[in-house]
């Protein structure tokens, strides 16, 4: 299953359709619209072996979205540091006008920036108070799936928890064709530090009780983000077919815009005007020497990377990733528990085998 994700990888890199779009982050990157992958469960789970995989964020994180928060309080205390960078842009032009944090931090990646972010997050778990001020990021995936607001009938806000009720449904009438959840609420997406880019899922299963589960991904960061995605999702499908009580079958990934970064500046200039010569490189590759070849040859012939925002050419590290070879996919087992009452330790990794971490930076 890890190979459908380096064919994947792959297909961005080479296909006619794929192209280099200036991106929304003042990065450029190479997109490719439209796919899908499925992942059979019952063969393990999906967890990349390519990399060394960080599990534990993946299993907090999720955790943080069912319980319907969406301050980064949790994560925070559990070193988990994925949504640091959207919390701390969220709030800075405020933490400013207050004068938590100088002018010189409102520059992206400064020293300043870097220093201000570091501070805030120590702050956040440090100091509850200041946590409660600082620390929310609007109404993001957990409060859209716990907290959809509505007006009700007597004109008073009322919330709808659509996981409970997707569960519940899906208890009732396993088969049905209404267990939908989504965290794209149109009032609400200006208001979030990052809108949603796993916008919706849906879920069904057959009459013999095997559960399939299908994610639409709007905006998908291939190298750092999809990976993550597909293990938190096949972690959810197994988690609520396990409520539901259901089998685990399907899950189903439905991609949008999927792409890698290219860095900034000169670097991404480079590949802006050399994609079908790199589209014609990868093409011609048939093993794993002719990847690294690539590589090296890339860090020969590209721009270097400005020291504020190095490590987010991805490409590069794809590229890595693509010459090696996925190895046996490991096992999930979670805690036969209301979804509301997990905890970390509810979550159990065995047989994992990976190849070394990749690391890349965000693009913020």
């Amino acid at each position: 299953m890890v190979q459908q994700y380096l064919d994947h990888s792959r297909e961005i890199l080479t296909s006619p359709r794929s192209n280099f779009k200036g991106g929304s982050k003042k990065m450029g990157l190479i997109s490719l619209f439209g796919y899908q992958n499925e992942y059979d469960l019952q063969k393990g789970f999906p967890l990349l072996t390519t990399k060394k995989m960080p599990f534990k964020a993946v299993a907090h994180e999720l955790i943080w979205f069912m319980s319907g928060e969406s301050n980064i309080k949790y994560l925070a205390n559990n070193n988990v540091h994925i949504w640091d960078d959207n919390a701390f842009d969220h709030n800075l032009e405020n933490l400013h006008r207050e004068r938590i944090v100088p002018e010189s931090a409102l520059e992206r990646y400064s020293d300043s920036w870097q220093k201000g972010k570091k501070d805030y997050i120590q702050a956040i778990k440090e100091d509850d108070e200041f946590a409660s001020r600082w620390g929310d990021l609007g109404p993001v995936y957990g409060s859209q799936w716990r907290h959809w607001k509505i007006i009700g009938d007597n004109g008073e806000v009322e919330e709808i928890d659509q996981l409970a009720k997707l569960i519940k449904g899906l208890s009732k009438k396993p088969t049905g064709k209404k267990h939908i959840v989504t965290a794209w609420n149109p009032g609400e997406v200006d208001n979030m530090a990052l809108p949603p880019c796993h916008v919706m899922y849906q879920a069904t299963a057959n009459e013999e009780g095997e559960m399939e589960m299908q994610l639409y991904q709007r905006s998908c960061d291939m190298f750092l983000g999809v990976p993550f995605n597909i293990a938190s999702y096949a972690m959810f499908t197994q988690l609520i077919a396990q409520q539901a009580g259901l089998t685990p079958k399907t899950f189903i990934h439905t991609f949008g815009d999927s792409h890698f970064y290219t860095g900034d500046g000169e670097r991404t200039e480079w590949y802006r005007e050399n994609l079908s010569l790199l589209k014609k490189l990868v093409l011609k590759t048939r093993n794993s020497e002719d990847y690294e070849d690539i590589s090296k040859w890339l860090e020969e012939v590209l721009p270097a990377e400005r020291l504020e925002t190095k490590d987010q050419d991805h490409v590069t590290a794809i590229l890595e990733q693509l010459a090696r070879t996925p190895k046996k996919l490991p096992r999930l087992e979670i805690a036969d528990k209301p979804f509301d009452k997990l905890t970390i330790d509810d979550f159990v990794l065995t047989e994992y085998n990976s190849d070394p971490t990749i690391k890349r930076a965000m693009a913020v």
